[in-house]
């Protein structure tokens, strides 16, 4: 009853609201008549302002919408999902995998073949039956021993590095060690001599130095390579052409220490990075790493603009400390310059960014001079500015989804989409630690009435990390049942008992927590609103605050200031966690602000990161599904059915040879986006027929 009590005056509220606006809005046709401006300028609301602009250091949504337009990744997905070219105009994938080798190891055949040279050939021929491995080894050569001088943990020791067979295999292979321990035998890998080669400087610390064996000498070594040819026609907006040490500059400074790039640990992996040419430049990874090629869709910096020497002149004139001046200080992320379709023009915080058109593009300058992101919390107004025609996208909220189906001037598009709503504990906190309480305010909250009377049954309930749309998710995980009582039960049974005043109470402690969520957001502040009743009925009080969005990440989210949250989370279609979910992810600026940590889950998700094989990965996928449902570090409320509306005299238009213009229909891809074709559209005063070329 509370709930309808909440909701059901909203409806009618708002209509009345549509009705009396009808008089004074005007009408989009108003808009574009006479006024030609208006169709080359491409208006988005946002309910929420960008923080900055800077595509290795943003993660919010904004801040990464007008990342795409102004910069460039290497690659990125086209319309079946597959990667296509962009800055890299094409690329190589191979393997190059190491043997270290033990000449006093004997032989099958009792041989020693202390000659590293009669390696290769003995390996050859050993393992040429075997079809698989043989015609994807490309050659064979002996890397000769050396000494290395280093350090780990603190202990110097010197490294008498073994002679090494490297192979080139065609294609990545993550079983291709498996043939030649089973020709050597398991003991000449679980007994490599490590005490031979590596040597403390310090006798004393020996001892220690050998738990540090197998990370100091790998027996075996997978290096994944990618190779990329870059494009010799791109060039940043303000002239400056772009080469393979802007690809360089950029992967240094996300791996750099004193950076807070969110992404670090995408790249984290790579082993060795070699410019081999000004458009053309090698990425070796230092183990297997699935989402290596994927990463490289991440917008590309310009390191003329951005690198020390220039960082450090931007510190000294803004009256900074040129030795703790780093990028994010840099007004760069307020002002970007990149090689994207658009170029930066104006950002008034709260209020709108602008950008326009880059007339030079390699890909073609966009059919639209402007693109304009206007700030608008409020999804009320956003939805007056549309049907003013003010902007020309509108995010249709769920009550308004069977309206909007009925109208014809406009497209649609609704898909379920990888966007999921959850709310968020910070297990720092001393209430939260244990998964039985979590599991408990899980259980105090009926989500099927949310979905129907909050989405207006525009979701589904969900489970756990990955989208419902996806392989990954486990379907037979079922969603935590609506049980108070069993709840109340739970909570008694750790100590917390209600008091005079219907609180639960332990060792004179209410439990008592903040409750937050940022503002602009209707359904989330109703969510907050009823999860609050639905926790008082069970005697957890839960202090509910709104905070602007900014504030929200700024002061709360990145400091990790807050008790429980409510927010959501849009994955793509890539298994890997790792950002979200992996305990080193969990301080300060990152993505596991939840401060989740569970060994068996840090296991899966790194193995899921070096697993090439589909099927395996699905498997461990499912596995670590399992694994957070469990644990209920979120409560997984709903994913939620997307729905997006546009004018239908905004088309797609093709460039004929003749120079006459074909138009066609707006389509989704098959993850629900729409703007894959962006840069071709168009907006036209009237409706075509596309029966006719135009």
């Amino acid at each position: 009853m509370f709930l309808k009590k909440v909701l059901i005056y909203f409806p009618a509220i708002l209509i009345l609201f549509l009705i009396q606006s009808f008089f004074w809005v005007p009408t989009y046709d108003k808009q574009a008549t006479g006024n030609p401006t208006r169709l080359v300028k491409y208006v988005q609301g946002s309910g929420g302002d960008a923080q900055i602009l800077n595509p290795i250091l943003s993660a919010d949504t904004t801040s990464s919408n007008i990342n795409d337009l102004v910069f460039d990744g290497l690659i990125d997905l086209d319309k079946d999902l597959k990667f296509r070219p962009r800055l890299a105009k094409s690329w190589t994938q191979y393997e190059e995998a190491y043997l270290a080798i033990n000449t006093s190891w004997v032989l099958p055949g009792g041989e020693h073949h202390k000659e590293n040279g009669n390696w290769p050939e003995m390996l050859i021929k050993a393992l040429s039956h075997n079809k698989e491995w043989s015609q994807n080894l490309r050659s064979i050569e002996v890397i000769s021993e050396k000494t290395i001088e280093a350090e780990i943990e603190k202990i110097g020791y010197t490294l008498k590095q073994p002679a090494k067979l490297k192979f080139t295999l065609t294609n990545i292979n993550q079983d291709f060690f498996k043939p030649i321990k089973k020709f050597l035998g398991d003991d000449y890998f679980n007994k490599f001599p490590y005490r031979k080669f590596i040597e403390a400087k310090d006798s004393n610390q020996q001892r220690e130095l050998e738990k540090q064996y197998e990370k100091i000498l790998q027996v075996t070594e997978h290096n994944p390579v990618i190779v990329f040819d870059l494009r010799k026609d791109a060039v940043f907006h303000d002239g400056h052409p772009f080469d393979s040490g802007d690809v360089l500059f950029t992967y240094n400074s996300i791996i750099n220490p004193k950076g807070t790039s969110p992404r670090k640990s995408d790249y984290e992996p790579v082993k060795a990075v070699n410019v081999l040419g000004p458009h053309r430049i090698k990425f070796t990874y230092k183990r297997l790493f699935s989402p290596a090629f994927g990463s490289w869709a991440m917008g590309i910096l310009p390191e003329h603009i951005l690198n020390e020497t220039k960082l450090k002149q931007e510190a000294k004139k803004r009256g900074r400390d040129p030795k703790k001046f780093i990028m994010r200080d840099s007004n760069f992320g307020r002002n970007p310059i990149g090689t994207g379709p658009f170029k930066f023009m104006e950002w008034k915080s709260d209020e709108v960014i602008r950008l326009i058109r880059n007339e030079n593009y390699w890909d073609g300058a966009p059919e639209y001079e402007e693109y304009v992101m206007r700030i608008i919390p409020d999804s009320l107004t956003q939805e007056m500015e549309f049907y003013a025609g003010a902007i020309d996208n509108y995010s249709v909220q769920p009550h308004q989804v069977s309206r909007f189906s009925k109208e014809n001037k406009y497209q649609s598009f609704s898909s379920i989409g990888y966007f999921y709503s959850y709310i968020g504990y910070n297990i720092r906190n001393p209430l939260f630690k244990d998964i039985e309480i979590r599991t408990a305010l899980g259980m105090a909250i009926d989500i099927d009435p949310i979905i129907k009377y909050v989405l207006y049954g525009e979701g589904e309930r969900v489970t756990g990390p990955y989208p419902k749309i996806t392989e990954w998710y486990d379907p037979d995980v079922k969603p935590l049942p609506y049980n108070p009582e069993a709840a109340i039960k739970i909570l008694n049974s750790k100590g917390w008992k209600k008091n005079s005043d219907g609180w639960l109470e332990k060792d004179g402690k209410v439990f008592e927590f903040n409750f937050i969520t940022n503002s602009g957001n209707l359904i989330r502040k109703n969510i907050l609103t009823i999860v609050q009743e639905s926790w008082r009925k069970i005697g957890v009080k839960s202090n509910t605050q709104l905070f602007e969005w900014a504030v929200f990440l700024k002061d709360f989210v990145n400091t990790l200031k807050y008790d429980a949250l409510v927010l959501g989370w849009s994955m793509g279609i890539d298994p890997d966690l790792y950002q979200i979910w992996h305990s080193s992810q969990a301080g300060p600026k990152q993505l596991n602000f939840v401060g989740y940590k569970n060994t068996e889950a840090d296991r899966l998700i790194t193995r899921i990161r070096k697993e090439y094989d589909r099927l395996k990965q699905v498997k461990m996928a499912r596995e670590l599904h399992r694994i957070i449902a469990r644990d209920q570090p979120y409560t997984f409320l709903y994913v939620t059915k997307s729905t997006q509306v546009l004018d239908k005299k905004i088309m797609i238009v093709e460039k004929e040879g003749n120079k006459k213009e074909r138009y066609s229909k707006i389509y989704p891809t098959k993850d629900g986006r729409i703007k894959y074709y962006f840069n071709q559209w168009k907006k036209l005063p009237s409706m075509p027929s596309l029966s006719e070329n135009n």
